[in-house]
């Protein structure tokens, strides 16, 4: 029940902020900043230094807070991603399909978003128990590749994480994605020290998602 409570969570949060920088302090405000703006799906990626100690400390500041979902994103292989779910993170994200990382977030009942680009890279990631597909790179398509997948396979959960926009967060939808990953445009004034800028632009993908679900 664990894995699948925090896939309900990951599918009601909708948009997934994928967040990176320079430093663990840099990360961290980023994350408070989305967060305020309303986006409650955080992925925290291993490019951050000392990722593992920002995932304990998210997660021990927002153990109140159940809407918020804490991830580990850009996790290479099955030792990170045990020791990003002991650190607390809900769910392990790869750039790629690795089956031994997937072998750990099952025992654990943990998801795991793997990239893929193929049809056959789909394919061995779904008979490995994966539940949501990261389409990576997502900004190599666009949204109607989504039902080209979704034909011969109905049963794919897809989430692209690059080439959303605010403009087309609604296309990605209708097409048929489950989720949405964002970073380099919400992220972009964190880079100046600009967190409120990011507060707002997480709250624009915060109305257009509610929008979207409202119909």
């Amino acid at each position: 029940m664990k894995k699948l409570s925090i896939l309900n969570r990951l599918e009601k949060c909708g948009v997934i902020a994928v967040v990176r920088g320079d430093s663990k302090t840099e990360a961290l405000k980023a994350c408070d900043a989305i967060v305020r703006g309303g986006i409650k799906g955080i992925e925290l990626t291993f490019t951050v230094p000392q990722a593992t100690e920002a995932i304990a400390e998210l997660k021990l500041k927002y153990k109140d807070a159940p809407e918020v979902v804490i991830g580990a994103g850009t996790v290479l292989d099955a030792t990170t991603a045990r020791l990003a779910i002991i650190a607390g993170a809900e769910y392990v994200v790869s750039p790629s399909f690795d089956r031994k990382t997937a072998e750990i977030c099952n025992l654990y009942q943990i998801p795991y978003l793997p990239g893929c680009m193929t049809i056959t890279e789909m394919t061995e990631a779904l008979k490995a128990g994966v539940d949501i597909i990261k389409l990576f790179p997502g900004n190599a398509y666009g949204p109607t590749i989504v039902p080209a997948f979704k034909d011969p396979l109905p049963q794919l959960n897809i989430m692209p994480p690059g080439g959303v926009s605010i403009d087309n967060l609604v296309d990605w939808f209708q097409a048929g994605a489950v989720a949405v990953g964002v970073g380099g445009n919400l992220l972009a004034p964190a880079a100046q020290g600009d967190y409120e800028a990011v507060t707002e632009i997480a709250a624009q993908y915060t109305k257009a998602f509610k929008k979207i679900k409202e119909g």
